[in-house]
């Protein structure tokens, strides 16, 4: 049976479609399969500027005799987790069970039934100290559905009831923090402060942009905790000037591997930027600080210099590995100063245009053109609304309209969209109709926003939004049973 990647919308799903396995995209037709031939599932995600996802594609899913052995005892589904945010937060909540720290890329065995009942993330080609290879992996997991089929049901069983019951204790829609909780919140987030190297916690280290946006609007300390606002700004400030901040092109890597913030993982996220984009305006806002608006400044030329696709919006990550001078290394090309890297191929990007991560670009670009005076700004986030607008929203009003989660080249996903396309796309459009006085996108803001009102006949809780070309059937999929706000630790490539 051959590879189904080469047609794919994700260019992760692409990178594998050369691979001996015979990998199927997320589906009903791979359950389906499994079903029929009675064998496990292995659900295999990860995203396409991930480092050890391209080491692990590298060492086992290119092994002629690996992929041999996967494609006699199991359906092999590979998952881009942007395009499914959904599968892969579900798979991580159910990992949870089998592995502490997580990460990417994620491999989760799991039933015809898509029940998980092992997992795990990155498994070497050869057994290491605590890790068993990938082949030992593979062999113990057949082993134990050809002769313990009764436990590793159960397994699977106990750990979708757990699942289940967790989802079901979870805080009422209408409830929102109170006073006491935000302090609680800010107070914590205080006590984690490295005092030495700023951040929070030792390692690894994440730039943390929404903790540090709640962090920016308390401004007045209460009941012994220091003012959150001082502490979001000395964070920033050092974040700047800290080797996560690539000083030529002005973006900032994912997360650091040391406290110091030193070895970076050199991807380069759009949800990453575009938000540390925001908060670097309003630190410049709140201080007049040059600090502030030149990084400021930095992110938003990375983000329409590099990020920035032809006819408007932005790739959704640039890889962490490239190659230099004849050699595919990771980081390489961040380590060379200008000069030097007008002479390399910059790395690749993913230029998938995902709706949420383009919607926190447009609001950043909006309020940081408005901010700096710069209209070119403001052009490059209207220029990837206009796009967004008119490709990743199928059908018109009345007869209902469809937004779309990702997109390619004008190749639209099937993958359904989310609640955060819908919110980030709107504000997205709100923060353009503020700065550019443009009724039409204040409207269009309002009309995503009503569609995901349970009232509107064409909203994410109505039957026809359950249409998608290539999701699952319900006893194929777990997403359904399990809370989709799982958040990853510290594994391979956290």
């Amino acid at each position: 049976m051959p590879n189904r990647l080469a047609n794919a919308i994700s260019p992760y799903l692409r990178s594998h479609a050369d691979n001996p396995v015979d990998w199927q995209g997320w589906g009903a037709e791979a359950f389906a399969e499994a079903r029929s031939r009675d064998v496990p599932v292995l659900v295999s995600i990860g995203y396409s500027t991930c480092h050890w996802c391209h080491v692990m594609a590298r060492e086992s899913f290119s092994d002629p005799d690996l992929a041999s052995y996967l494609n006699q005892h199991f359906v092999s589904v590979k998952v881009d987790r942007e395009e499914h945010p959904d599968v892969d937060a579900a798979y991580l909540a159910a990992a949870s069970a089998f592995v502490g720290g997580l990460g990417w890329p994620l491999n989760v065995f799991v039933t015809p039934e898509g029940r998980a009942f092992y997992a795990g993330t990155y498994f070497p080609p050869q057994p290491m100290t605590g890790h068993p290879s990938f082949r030992q992996v593979l062999e113990a997991v057949t082993d134990a559905w050809t002769t313990r089929r009764a436990e590793v049901t159960e397994s699977a069983d106990l750990v979708a009831e757990a699942l289940a019951a967790s989802s079901g204790q979870g805080t009422a829609a209408d409830a929102r923090p109170d006073a006491a909780a935000l302090r609680g919140a800010a107070a914590s987030l205080v006590a984690q402060e490295d005092p030495v190297h700023g951040g929070f916690g030792s390692a690894p280290k994440f730039p943390v942009a929404p903790a540090l946006g709640f962090l920016l609007d308390r401004a007045d300390p209460a009941d012994g905790v220091p003012a959150g606002r001082d502490l979001a700004l000395r964070t920033l400030k050092r974040l700047g000037a800290s080797p996560l901040r690539d000083p030529i092109e002005g973006g900032f890597f994912r997360y650091a591997v040391n406290r110091d913030w030193s070895e970076p993982h050199y991807e380069r996220m759009l949800y990453d930027n575009a938000q540390l984009l925001d908060l670097y305006t309003q630190a410049w806002k709140l201080t007049g600080e040059s600090w502030a608006r030149t990084v400021a400044e930095g992110i938003a030329r990375f983000l329409t210099a590099v990020l920035a696709l032809p006819g408007g919006g932005f790739a959704s990550a640039q890889d962490s590995e490239s190659t230099v001078d004849g050699r595919r290394v990771e980081g390489g090309y961040y380590t060379l100063d200008e000069e030097a890297r007008k002479l390399q191929a910059r790395p690749a990007l993913d230029d998938k245009v995902l709706t949420g991560w383009t919607g926190l670009a447009i609001a950043a670009l909006a309020r940081a053109g408005f901010a700096f005076d710069d209209l070119t700004l403001q052009a490059a986030a209207t220029r990837a609304a206009d796009r967004l607008l008119a490709q990743h929203i199928l059908g018109r009003p009345p007869g209902g309209t469809r937004l779309v989660r990702a997109s390619i080249s004008g190749r639209v996903s099937g993958a359904q969209a989310t609640l955060e396309d819908y919110g980030m796309f709107a504000r997205g459009l709100l923060e353009i109709a503020l700065a550019t006085g443009e009724v039409r996108y204040a409207v269009a803001a309002r009309h995503l926003i009503d569609e995901t009102l349970p009232s509107a006949p064409d909203s994410p809780d109505s039957a026809d939004s359950a249409d998608s070309a290539d999701s699952a059937d319900s006893a194929a999929t777990p997403v359904a049973a399990t809370p989709v706000g799982a958040t990853p630790g510290t594994g391979p490539d956290p």
